[in-house]
């Protein structure tokens, strides 16, 4: 029993730990869209609270784009605004709009002259096929610094919900920090962007921490961008209002000014967490804005470590585990919808604390821990069900043998109480009637005693004595039991020279009956003018004792069970031999309480080999005047051959 609630136990902790593999291989593979739906889900549901904006958005909307030309005339309408925007003294000035493209030669020249004396200018690269869009040389000065202006779509819904800090391009090798990290790093009036191990930058006092995605480090440093929604704008002038209304200018002071294309013909909207499906999505500035606003006010948004996430599914699946193992019923399956909930909380707990956890790695293993564990202990119980019903069967046939067999031996003792009370009998007549009621009485005593054994040995109930037991003297002593009940048979009995003095240590009473059994199921299942052998020997420090007959056999699935309690084989039942099915069951309790074991080997037909396992006692000292016993006992031929 104990061995089999183990291996139970160790199939349901393996089943949950496929789970768990299973679960985490999927959410890394598949679980994408998932943890993107649910990141936007967490991102529109979690309030932020309000913080300071360090940036103005100068936007050319599409007012501004109708009454001032259009695109043709975007240089000349920033060669006007721009010496306005220096006059606000502003921290740095961020011109997303790419400037590689020749123009007529009297507005590039304007232009020029106005880029000329911004302090703290980034200005805007896309990367091409063949290498970054670099901006004129003639808008560019010495401390002027350049930015990529390309975001992260992600694969499958091509959501922005983070920006690539970095790009690359080779060859030759060359890189680029995003245009809101270089408007940062300026702003902070630093002058070299620090790498920190493994993926993290570090800008003055500030520690961004980035991220790699499927690309690895070919994609370069991502970073989550903290979108502040409809509900915190980014303060935001027109430029056609800046050149109507100059004094709009001191909005800038001490402000990042970016200035760019808000215009929805321009085609440049992307859709953010916080625009998923709507019809207005963010324009590019917004992005690189909001971007910047992320890293001026520390908003970061870190992802958690995998082998934490791994760690809370362990969690989530052991928790389903101990619920359907321990929790009877309906408790088990409040407790995985509890589970559940937890699982689903858990993303929402850890982007409070500014760290994005994976929902496919909590909701996914919480789900199928719950569901292997619930299909696996709904198994078990139908499982237990079907035996515990098959065991309520086999135990009514045998209640209804055991009420026919002591029917027999009541009678026989009441009709012989009956014939002594009632008729004068001879001394003769009334001793063989004693002795027969004695007899039968003795019968009834070992029936009423085979099921007190089994109930005491099922609740660990029964002592064992600790004695020598000569192995000779003791299957001697069934051998010769046995006989008599095998000459009705005509079937033979014999024993093989036992070698060396042998012994085990135990319980004697308990041990012949044990062998006892064995003997009496091989004569009883054997048919008749046939041969029954039993061996002795030793076995490195096993002492094995063998009971081999010619009757009936097992197939290899009655042997599993055939220990099993009121357990009969199919040819048992029809041979027509009377069997409650439990005496094997003691038997291998017995010897399993000696520490020992029973090897069974059969064929249909052919027969069966029982043999039990002993530990050997301590080698006995050989009496005075006798050969002293040899160490290692020689192995007869006959059943230790075929184990």
């Amino acid at each position: 029993m104990e061995r089999r609630g183990w291996r139970r136990s160790a199939a349901y902790v393996g089943l949950l730990c496929l789970a768990l593999i299973v679960s985490a291989w999927a959410s890394f593979y598949f679980g994408g869209s998932l943890d993107n739906w649910a990141y936007d889900f967490i991102f529109s549901a979690t309030k932020p609270h309000a913080w300071p904006k360090h940036s103005v958005i100068l936007a050319i909307d599409e007012r501004t784009l109708q009454k001032r030309g259009g695109v043709p005339n975007l240089r000349g309408m920033l060669a006007e605004a721009l010496p306005l925007v220096n006059a606000g003294k502003p921290k740095a000035v961020v011109i997303d709009v790419i400037l590689s493209d020749r123009e007529a030669g009297p507005v590039d020249a304007a232009l020029a002259k106005a880029l000329r004396p911004i302090h703290n200018l980034v200005l805007a690269s896309d990367l091409l096929a063949d290498g970054f869009e670099e901006p004129l040389p003639e808008f560019v000065q010495p401390d002027t610094a350049i930015g990529h202006v390309s975001v992260r779509l992600d694969d499958g819904d091509a959501v922005v919900r983070a920006i690539p800090l970095e790009k690359h391009h080779a060859p030759p090798p060359e890189r680029k920090w995003a245009l809101s990290l270089e408007a940062f790093r300026l702003s902070r009036g630093v002058k070299q962007i620090e790498e920190v191990y493994p993926s993290s930058l570090k800008v003055g006092d500030t520690t961004i921490p980035a991220y790699y995605r499927e690309g690895g480090y070919s994609e370069g440093r991502l970073m989550r961008v903290r979108f502040a929604g409809p509900d915190q704008p980014i303060p935001r002038i027109p430029l056609d209002s800046l050149l109507d209304h100059p004094e709009l200018a001191a909005q800038f002071a001490g402000k990042v000014v970016f200035v760019g294309a808000t215009a929805a013909t321009e085609h440049d909207r992307l859709a953010t967490p916080l625009t998923n499906g709507s019809v207005q999505p963010t324009s590019g500035i917004e992005i690189n804005a909001e971007a910047f606003e992320t890293m001026a006010n520390g908003l970061f948004l870190s992802t958690a470590p995998e082998y934490l996430m791994l760690f809370f599914a362990a969690g989530f699946v052991a928790a389903a585990g101990l619920a359907f193992r321990y929790l009877p019923g309906w408790m088990a399956y409040a407790a995985s919808v509890l589970i559940l909930v937890a699982a689903g909380l858990t993303p929402f707990f850890f982007f409070q604390h500014g760290v994005v956890f994976a929902t496919s790695l909590s909701l996914g293993p919480a789900g199928l821990g719950c569901v292997c564990a619930a299909g696996y202990y709904h198994l078990v119980v139908r499982r237990n069900l079907r035996r515990s019903e098959a065991d309520k069967a086999r135990y009514q046939q045998a209640i209804h043998f055991v009420t026919h067999e002591m029917r027999t031996p009541l009678s026989t003792i009441q009709g012989s109480s009956d014939l002594i009370s009632r008729y004068p009998l001879t001394e003769e007549k009334r001793k063989q009637i004693a002795l027969n009621i004695n007899s039968e009485s003795k019968r009834l005593a070992r029936l009423v005693e085979i099921f007190l054994n089994v109930e005491r040995l099922s609740a660990g109930q029964m002592e064992l004595k600790h004695e020598a037991i000569p192995v000779d003297e003791m299957v001697q002593v069934c051998v010769d039991r046995t006989r008599a009940l095998a000459e009705r048979k005509q079937i033979g009995v014999t024993l093989d020279p036992v070698p060396g003095a042998l012994q085990i240590t135990g319980d004697r009473e308990l041990m012949e009956y044990a062998c006892y059994n064995l003997l009496t199921n091989a004569v009883k299942y054997s048919p008749q003018q046939t041969q029954v052998t039993v061996s002795v020997w030793k076995d490195g420090g096993d002492i094995r004792i063998a009971v081999k007959d010619q009757g009936i056999g097992m197939d290899q699935k009655e042997v599993k069970q055939v220990f099993q309690k009121f357990y009969r084989t199919k040819k048992a039942e029809e041979s027509g031999e009377a069997g409650t099915g439990i005496g094997l069951s003691i038997v291998q309790q017995i010897v399993e309480q000696h520490g020992g074991e029973i090897e069974v080997t059969s064929q249909p037909g052919a027969g069966s080999c029982f043999t039990l396992v002993l530990p050997a006692a301590a080698r006995p000292v050989a009496p005075a005047g006798h050969p002293p016993v040899p160490a290692v006992a020689g192995r007869p031929t006959g059943p230790a051959e075929r184990r």
